[in-house]
């Protein structure tokens, strides 16, 4: 059995045999930080505080980085995080990590193991065109164990077909999309919208499906409300968890 815990945005704790790890970590309080520039929502960040102390989540046995944008691992947790705290990253975030005085700082480039449970890197895109460009790169990660489910992080991609390359090769057994079609005044969704979601879900009819990255940026237009709205016409509710912010999804 594994145990998910969606904290807010993208930052999860997730619990398995070989220990846990805490993903994408925001430590901010909410409205700590201004708004992403050019969205039409022009609230402070985070929008909702912590669901628990920060000093839980200090309470791991390694960090798992999709990316280092300032809504996936902010300035507080960057302070806040043990310095000797084992850091899985790509490539790209190395040398950042390294010179904000991490010192057990893994470059995931493929794959590789630590205490029995395989990682691998996976690729996506984060939007289209010149401002997907823009947005650099960024990872998912398959998270394997024997004995224990498989878990696909999508990370901040749109649907592409990075991502349908991973569904195929790892068929996960669960699939933690980034949703909240995060956008700016111009150009196209950063993030999955619904009808991503609902791709994954079609790309992938055995896997339970869990939908995060809502609500907690003011750059993320869809709501936990309006995704459940479109799984239910598409007939797709059933295949989808929406977790709330600090709830626990148990994975067997």
């Amino acid at each position: 059995m594994m145990e998910l815990r969606l904290i807010r945005h993208a930052t999860m704790l997730v619990a398995t045999g070989a220990g846990t790890i805490l993903v994408d970590p925001l430590f901010s309080p909410a409205e700590a930080m201004p708004p992403i520039d050019n969205s039409a929502n022009i609230r402070r960040n985070p929008l909702v505080e912590l669901p628990l102390c920060e000093d839980e989540l200090k309470k791991v046995d390694a960090v798992l980085l999709t990316h280092t944008h300032r809504d996936h691992f902010d300035a507080a947790a960057a302070d806040g995080l043990p310095k000797d705290m084992p850091l899985f990253c790509q490539p790209e975030d190395e040398q950042k990590l390294r010179n904000l005085g991490f010192s057990r700082v893994t470059v995931v480039s493929d794959t590789l193991t630590w205490k029995e449970l395989r990682i691998s890197r996976t690729g996506g895109e984060h939007g289209t065109g010149v401002i997907g460009g823009k947005m650099g790169p960024v990872s998912g990660y398959v998270l394997q164990r024997a004995g224990e489910p498989t878990l696909y992080i999508v990370g901040d991609t749109i649907w592409c077909p990075a991502v349908e390359e991973a569904l195929a090769k790892y068929r996960p057994d669960v699939v933690v999309v980034f949703a909240g079609a995060a956008q700016f005044l111009s150009g196209d969704p950063i993030t999955m919208t619904a009808e991503d979601v609902a791709k994954v879900c079609r790309a992938a009819p055995w896997a339970m499906v869990i939908a995060v990255h809502m609500e907690t940026f003011n750059h993320c237009l869809l709501t936990r409300q309006a995704l459940r709205e479109h799984l239910v016409e598409q007939k797709l509710s059933d295949r989808v968890v929406i977790p709330g912010d600090g709830e626990a999804v148990e994975i067997r």
